[in-house]
């Protein structure tokens, strides 16, 4: 089924996504050639472009047609590839989309600084739309993302997070990016308050789903599918929620054992295995997988107010698919 619709989505945006991949390539235009191979070196190795085509898609589904829409689109993968880039050195990350991250290739204050020139023209493409709720929107959502990254950074192995902590994290990390991008489809096409509201609400549940779905994979996944070594939001020192479930469920020796692991930035992978058959006692995957359903559930509920498109089928297969993925 996975594979299946998969397939589905794909075979309704190949056109989309081929004219996205053209205008990545076409817009990159910095005078520095070590920024274009930076920037290069995760912007073309095998992103989904998930948050350009949902602007593409809501811009579609709200009347919107001109051909600047995918120029446009580009702001949103710009922008989070500048986060990709600058969190990896904060994390010290070893590996991003089956490479070695950049910092590890090109040096730090070169892959922070190509972050910042991402960051910039993503703002730049922002100004293009001549559209002041778009600027506004975009700057917003660029400080909101550095603070949920700092918010992350002060609760690094920090045993006592919450669901609730966790969910505010999420929401500035990765779903303010996706609620944004639906939100500026809604605005170029100058939809009422109430299809912005409903296109908004779409996408930040759609982005807690996916972050749920992603830190799930953390701890199933394998590592040539995920891209990056399993189990290395842990050992960054990130308690996303398999963790923070499984923490709140364990008794009191297996709560030390798995402080001890959170502390512990060279776990061995027997210690890995062990906090595995811990989750599995608690069944702490598929409660995950249950929260991040039911956001998936709140995604769809909003799109029911806005006239039926044949793009409404896109974002509910979208939405089903965010929590069936493997990488």
């Amino acid at each position: 089924m996975k594979k299946q619709l998969k397939k589905k989505i794909m075979s309704s945006v190949a056109d989309d996504l081929e004219q996205i991949e053209i205008a990545l390539k076409h817009s990159l235009d910095p005078y520095l050639e070590l920024v274009q191979t930076i920037a290069g070196h995760i912007l073309f190795s095998g992103g989904k472009r998930l948050r350009p085509l949902l602007m593409v898609i809501c811009a579609r589904m709200c009347g919107y047609g001109n051909n600047d829409l995918i120029h446009f689109s580009t702001m949103f993968e710009y922008l989070h590839v500048a986060t990709l880039l600058h969190d990896d050195v904060i994390d010290q990350a070893k590996m991003r989309r089956g490479k070695k991250a950049a910092h590890h290739v090109f040096g730090a204050a070169e892959t922070v600084l190509t972050g910042d020139y991402l960051l910039a023209k993503s703002l730049a493409i922002a100004g293009e739309t001549g559209k002041m709720a778009i600027i506004q929107l975009a700057a917003k959502i660029t400080e909101e993302m550095a603070q949920g990254e700092l918010l992350q950074m002060i609760n690094q192995r920090n045993p006592h997070l919450t669901e609730t902590d966790y969910l505010t994290i999420v929401q500035s990390k990765t779903a303010v990016l996706m609620q944004a991008a639906c939100e500026s489809g809604a605005i170029i096409a100058d939809a009422s308050p109430d299809i912005l509201k409903a296109v908004s609400n779409y996408g930040r549940n759609i982005g807690i789903a996916f972050q749920i779905a992603d830190d799930i994979l953390d701890y199933t996944a394998e590592t040539h599918i995920l891209g990056k070594q399993i189990g290395a939001d842990l050992r960054e020192g990130k308690l996303t929620l398999p963790v923070i479930y499984t923490l709140q469920q364990a008794n009191p020796t297996e709560r030390v054992f798995i402080e001890k692991i959170i502390q512990d930035v060279h776990f061995s992978h027997t210690d890995f295995e062990k906090l595995i058959d811990i989750m599995r006692t608690y069944n702490s995957v598929n409660f995950c997988l249950d929260q991040a359903k039911a956001f998936v559930e709140k995604a769809r509920k909003p799109l029911m107010v806005i006239p039926e498109t044949p793009e409404h089928q896109i974002l509910y297969d979208i939405a089903d698919f965010v929590v069936a993925r493997d990488n």
